[in-house]
């Protein structure tokens, strides 16, 4: 896990090895102060004389100024260093994080909910980032303080300094057990946020659907729920945490007691004077602190430990669809085989959800794809960009084998216009570029045409300028429809596939956009998923699906002679009268 998480750090290297060496310096002077102030004092003692006296001040007091400067400067800049290395690694594992979800296959992604990537990106990458700053300051800084002070409490006493080490002991043991009770429930609380962060998405990403079925009430009552589960394990383990800071400064009292005690019936005795007895309570102090700092560490690093290993997973993803080693980077044609395909979404799944499917569409030609609910439509087209890989069988484009593609080459070849259309923040011609980079006007608007959506663009007030709002909130269904058809024309694909893309047109806009696409893209393999007959019906082929099987491959007229399912569908619209 440290060895995948510390790649991360890359160019704050430098912050981060020098921040400890500087917490060595500050420590360092911290520990030496109460060495020097023990040496005036015993100066104060014997010295009768004022002018030595005050040169003894003079020179030990400024000694002690410097290295108080030293230390404060020091413990400055090490906080700005840590600063700067925790915010900085914070920064790269987020986008190390992000740019490896990037290439996730969608059997990837299926192994994630998209709460739980988010909260992975920042509620744990914040938890890391502080236990990290914490580490590279106090990790080091601790055991300093802890060691040194103790070997000065045994330099000025041996028989003071075993009682400030017991003391040490016991506050090491409640930090453990502490800690053993806290780390599971920050664990439980850490996967309660993946289900707060779900409901809140999932709510605001359908506000629309929750205010018209007047279900505000509903939903503030679940994510009331969700936020009183974290609450509840943010309660459990802050119980053991709390319990801590009093436990040790009762420790802390206990000694600064028997110290006294101890102290005095020695000074008493003669065997100890009060600059040694001034030295060893300051050390006291530190040693008790040094254990102090080291279970803040410990309570940072209980918090951070389950979120570093989410975060891990992530990054320790394999993915499934990678390129091979010699990529083929030119598309051929828009020639579709498929050869005897079998699909499972879960390898261990005893039933394909494709099975022996077999299909050769020529390159240029116009298929229509027609099926019930469940049939496997939208997962045969899928494996076409390889967005998932055959569980046998072999998917070709080209005459190639897709899994032989450079990944990049064959998704710019292949445009799909998604059964659930998505738009992005921002205005229609900055949408319109994300189906070529390089786009000109008069391309964009020539797409929009073709998508017939040039009718009501010419409407909007800025025209390509309007700002389509978050997820194209700002246009209708049908607008969001032709809008994404547009952005897939400007690809100039190879292969074009319309996943029930024409389901929120009226029939008139339906046909034609398929008469546009047969004078604009004459070259383009067509395929349309669609439940309309109407919609394919003039395609040159039509694809008969059936619970994951091709069960009639032919065109209209023929389908209605030889396929009963085909022939039912038909029969079951006509008389709806959406043939009318």
């Amino acid at each position: 896990m440290l060895k995948t998480l510390s790649k991360s750090i890359r160019q704050y290297t430098r912050q981060t090895v020098i921040t400890p060496c500087i917490m060595v310096v500050e420590s360092a002077m911290e520990i030496l102060i109460p060495f020097v102030m023990s040496l005036l004092l015993r100066v104060l003692q014997t010295t009768q004389e004022l002018d030595s006296l005050l040169l003894s001040v003079g020179i030990y007091g400024g000694i002690m100024a410097v290295m108080a400067l030293i230390s404060m400067g020091a413990g400055v800049l090490g906080g700005k260093l840590a600063a700067e290395a925790s915010a900085g690694f914070a920064a790269n594992l987020r986008q190390d994080a992000y740019e490896k979800i990037q290439k996730y296959s969608f059997s990837n992604l299926d192994k994630f909910s998209t709460s739980s990537l988010i909260t992975r990106l920042t509620t744990d990458v914040t938890n890391v980032q502080m236990a990290y700053q914490m580490m590279i300051r106090m990790m080091v800084r601790a055991p300093i303080m802890f060691v040194f002070a103790s070997v000065m409490s045994f330099v000025v006493n041996p028989s003071i300094a075993w009682l400030f080490i017991a003391s040490a002991v016991v506050m090491a043991l409640v930090v453990v057990f502490v800690m053993s009770k806290a780390i599971p429930q920050f664990q439980k609380m850490i996967k309660k946020y993946d289900k707060l962060n779900s409901v809140a998405q999932e709510n605001l990403t359908a506000v629309r659907v929750v205010k018209s079925f007047v279900r505000e009430g509903y939903e503030i009552e679940k994510y009331k729920e969700a936020t009183g589960e974290v609450y509840d394990f943010s309660i459990k383990a802050e119980k053991w945490i709390i319990t801590l800071m009093p436990t040790v400064q009762t420790v802390i009292y206990i000694t600064m007691f028997l110290l006294f005690f101890f102290g005095g019936n020695m000074y008493l005795s003669g065997s100890l004077q009060i600059p040694d007895l001034t030295a060893l309570l300051t050390y006291a102090m530190q040693i008790l602190s040094g254990v102090m700092m080291f279970s803040m560490v410990l309570n940072f690093m209980a918090i951070a430990k389950p979120s570093a290993e989410r975060i891990v997973e992530v990054l320790n993803e394999e993915v499934d669809l990678v390129n091979p080693a010699s990529p083929v980077y030119e598309i051929p044609n828009g020639s579709i085989t498929f050869e005897n395909v079998n699909f499972a979404y879960n390898a261990q799944s005893e039933e394909d959800v494709l099975k022996g499917v077999n299909l050769s569409i020529r390159s240029g030609e116009t298929v229509g794809v027609i099926g019930g609910t469940g049939s496997a439509k939208t997962t045969l087209v899928s494996l076409i960009p390889r967005l998932y890989d055959v569980k046998s069988g072999s998917v070709k484009v080209g005459g190639v084998d897709v899994r032989n593609y450079d990944l990049t080459a064959l998704r710019d070849g292949v445009a799909m216009v998604l059964q659930k259309n998505v738009l992005f923040s921002g205005s229609i011609q900055e949408n319109m570029l994300w189906g070529n980079e390089e786009a000109t006007m008069p391309e964009i608007q020539a797409a929009c045409r073709s998508a017939q959506a040039e009718e009501f663009i010419e409407r909007m007030p800025e025209k390509y300028g309007y700002d389509l709002g978050q997820g194209g909130v700002n246009v209708s269904g049908g607008q969001k429809q032709r809008l994404c058809i547009a952005r897939a024309l400007l690809k100039k694909p190879k292969i074009i596939i319309f996943d029930d893309s024409t389901s929120a047109v009226d029939m008139r806009t339906d046909a034609l956009i398929r008469a546009e696409l047969k004078s604009t893209l004459p070259d383009c393999t067509k395929i349309i998923i669609a439940q309309r007959i109407a919609s394919v019906q003039d395609a040159d082929r039509i694809l008969v699906l059936d619970d994951g099987e091709a069960v009639g491959f032919d065109t209209h007229e023929r389908l209605l002679q030889t396929n009963a399912i085909y022939r039912e569908v038909y029969s079951s619209q006509t008389q709806g009268g959406e043939q009318a």
